[in-house]
């Protein structure tokens, strides 16, 4: 997994790295301003266009100065604006300041190249602060952050939009931060760029390597990832030709009532293409024919009360047990997850109106079974845990929440992150806009109710899940666009989403 290492933590791979490859650091710039170099050359068509790329006086500063020389040698039209030469600057930004003059780079102060360099022909690059920034931009730095975000060029932001920081909130002020279209961050993503207050300075961001050393980056401590293809590839169990619908679990999810069923249909038809051998739905009596009719695979419990679940089946011969999508709130269903809660001995999982019976009885999270899955959205969450103002402090009070009872969540949204009961931090890529409609988190929960009934371990059910739903609504969207995208196109996506890792 791509490891979301600190700023701190960054700085300490890159004095690994000089030590221990051994490679100079003047070196080490050169390999991430090619990088750049590489990247916009793909991206772009340089050749018509003006490069305009402000430096400070850091190390950020010397990776702008090198990438001017680059595109320099490649006969691309660049200049390098160096707003405050009175500034102290870094050795290696000293360096590369030579080195540019030498090749004839052109370089201008601030106020030194004309209006039209901000015309729609160029391209700006903003290397003027890296991940190292610890205080708001002010001064000459707080005007060009301005100018850049007046203008209508396209930016590009060299390792982090400067004023934005990598490990804590960004400062209210927002004028201050560089809006980038894209930012391109060396060998690890920032933890800033996962969170939604963050996207509209971030824009679309890239990871570059840069050849950090392996060593450091396989033994430095880290609770938070962003996972990658091989690493659900490697979670998937392979199945033997000999299995039968016994050897992959039996699946009882419990949920719908009167004007609901979809939500159990929805959930019901998502398990069974998840793997499982077999999928009960309990349901109550209005909702029988209803999901007779829409799958036929399903075996259906059914409710002695007409509108809604209000008892048990028996839980011996089923191996995992979902509940929530579509079940209501009212003292009857409160009643039955109290009890369910009591008597589960089986993987759990709680979702919808499950968690929203859950945050009106806080007392009952004590005795949720040690592992247990909660499928939250933010405002679910915030019902549970409290409310939080930004991205950092959520993502630490579902830490702290997942280490106090010893729970699996899944925090949906873009990027849905999955927070292990040791409060470790597995950051979801796949997954799209059209995502967002009513149905696609009972198809999640459907999905992982049956990778948990085949004996997944819970947090790698929860990672696979997220995955394969995100990545099955990413072929749905090649299909229907993101407005046109339903729940349903999700499930008729999920077969092919699990052959990409086959």
């Amino acid at each position: 997994m791509l490891q979301l290492f600190s700023s701190v933590q960054a700085r300490k791979a890159d004095a690994y790295t000089i030590q221990n490859e051994p490679v100079s650091s003047i070196d080490l710039m050169e390999r991430a301003a090619a990088a750049c170099v590489e990247w916009m050359n793909h991206y772009q068509d340089l050749s018509t266009k003006n490069i305009l790329i402000f430096c400070g006086p850091g190390n950020n500063g010397g990776d702008g100065l090198a990438i001017a020389r680059i595109l320099h040698a490649q006969n691309i039209t660049v200049i390098a604006c160096i707003p405050d030469e009175s500034a102290k600057f870094s050795e290696d930004f000293s360096i590369n300041l030579r080195r540019a003059r030498e090749c004839g780079v052109e370089i201008r102060k601030n106020d030194k190249y004309s209006p039209e360099w901000l015309a729609g022909n160029t391209v700006i690059v903003d290397a003027l602060f890296g991940s190292g920034l610890s205080k708001p931009l002010e001064g000459i730095y707080s005007e060009i952050v301005k100018l850049i975000n007046q203008s209508k060029c396209i930016t590009i932001a060299i390792d982090i939009p400067s004023g934005l920081y990598a490990d804590r909130p960004a400062d209210p002020n927002r004028d201050a931060i560089v809006k980038s279209d894209y930012t391109l961050s060396f060998q690890f993503p920032k933890l800033a760029f996962l969170f939604s207050e963050n996207e509209y300075v971030t824009g679309e961001w890239h990871i570059l390597p840069i050849g950090l050393h392996p060593d450091f980056i396989n033994s430095e401590p880290c609770r938070n990832y962003l996972v990658e293809y091989e690493d659900v590839k490697g979670i998937l169990k392979p199945r033997s030709k000999f299995s039968h619908k016994g050897t992959f679990g039996h699946a009882l999810l419990i949920g719908g009532r009167k004007g609901m069923m979809g939500a159990a249909v929805l959930m019901g038809r998502s398990c069974l293409h998840s793997g499982a051998g077999l999928v009960t739905v309990h349901l109550p009596n209005c909702g029988y024919t209803t999901m007779q009719c829409a799958a036929p695979e399903v075996i259906a419990s059914v409710d002695e009360d007409e509108n809604e679940c209000t008892q048990l089946p028996n839980l011996d011969t089923f191996s995992a047990l979902a509940v929530g999508p579509g079940l209501g709130t009212g003292k009857q269903a409160a009643n039955m997850l109290k009890l369910l809660i009591q008597q589960a001995n089986k993987p759990l999982l709680l979702d919808a109106d499950a968690l929203n019976i859950l945050s009106e009885n806080p007392t009952w999270l004590a005795f949720l079974p040690k592992g247990t899955v909660l499928t939250p959205h933010p405002g679910e969450f915030a019902r549970l845990a409290g409310k939080t103002s930004n991205g950092f402090d959520r993502l630490e009070s579902l830490m702290a929440f997942c280490v106090k009872y010893s729970l699996n969540v899944v925090l949906k949204g873009a990027n849905t992150v999955t927070c292990s009961p040791l409060g470790n931090c597995y950051f979801n890529p796949t997954g799209n806009p059209g995502m967002a409609t009513g149905g696609s988190g009972d198809v999640l929960t459907g999905l992982l109710a049956g990778l948990l009934a085949q004996g997944y371990n819970p947090t790698e059910a929860c990672i696979l899940a997220v995955y394969i739903h995100g990545l099955a609504g990413d072929l749905a969207f090649e299909q229907t666009g993101y407005e046109a995208l339903t729940a349903g196109d999700i499930i008729e996506n999920l077969g092919k989403a699990f052959m990409e890792l086959y």
